[in-house]
């Protein structure tokens, strides 16, 4: 195949080489100078459902680490639900505060939808270790979950004798977002270099966030892969560590 990817049916069909989760966006030009300000209120019915999807995804990872476990295979119907949930977090992201890069509202739905600009797709693993899966969650993927936190942002709570404070401090991503909406309101264009950078970090936290979901023994690559399409063969992704033979 020469493209690095290509479309077939409702899946993305990642090229021979590429890392098994495909993150795509496309730029959706023109965007508006102003509905970025108020996306905040226009996606929090997704926030609310994707606060269920994900309390869901999680069960079913749970699941499958036993069915991963016992068997070294991942139940189709699990993985399909968890794909379902990482695209539908995609759209949203893309559409909101990770990226801005679309004003199409996202779809509700799990299934992958071909006309929206955002899209992931996730090679299903018809072999995973069995012994590997002990370790992936709270060991190996330590390291990413650090530098993901940099790029997403979260809260801390410091106490000092009775009293308490919380802070939060917001992601890379976020950050780089609402620079965009700035320059998108004085100008009306987005940056390509803005949005390929971004795109680039969103693959990023999707590639851990698929990796701790269980749903591939190929490790995350530590590097950024920047641009709305994926890369194809050339940088291989991370390694698979094998079971140590007993």
């Amino acid at each position: 195949m020469n493209k690095h990817t290509a479309h077939r049916g409702d899946q993305l069909i990642s090229s021979e080489g590429s890392y098994p989760v495909q993150v795509e966006g496309r730029l959706d030009e023109p965007l508006s100078r102003w509905l970025w300000l108020v996306k905040w209120l226009l996606a929090i019915p997704h926030f609310i459902v994707l606060v269920f999807l994900v309390i869901g995804a999680i069960l079913a990872t749970i699941v499958a680490w036993f069915a991963i476990l016992f068997t070294g295979k991942y139940p189709r119907g699990l993985f399909d639900y968890n794909l379902g949930v990482m695209r539908w977090a995609w759209r949203v992201a893309f559409y909101s505060y990770d990226a801005l890069a679309t004003d199409r509202y996202p779809p509700f739905t799990l299934q992958d939808d071909p006309e929206y600009p955002a899209r992931l797709s996730v090679a299903y693993p018809e072999k995973l270790s069995r012994g590997l899966v002990l370790v992936k969650v709270w060991l190996l993927a330590l390291p990413h979950y650090v530098i993901v936190a940099l790029f997403v942002g979260g809260s801390i709570q410091i106490t000092t004798g009775e009293d308490g404070a919380r802070y939060s401090s917001p992601g890379l991503i976020g950050l780089l977002a609402i620079i965009a909406g700035i320059v998108v309101l004085f100008t009306k264009k987005y940056p390509d270099a803005l949005f390929n950078l971004i795109m680039g970090l969103n693959r990023w936290v999707f590639r851990v966030a698929g990796y701790a979901l269980l749903m591939t023994d190929a490790y995350p690559p530590f590097r950024l892969d920047m641009g709305g399409t994926e890369a194809g063969p050339a940088a291989p992704p991370g390694p698979v560590i094998s079971e140590p033979s007993t």
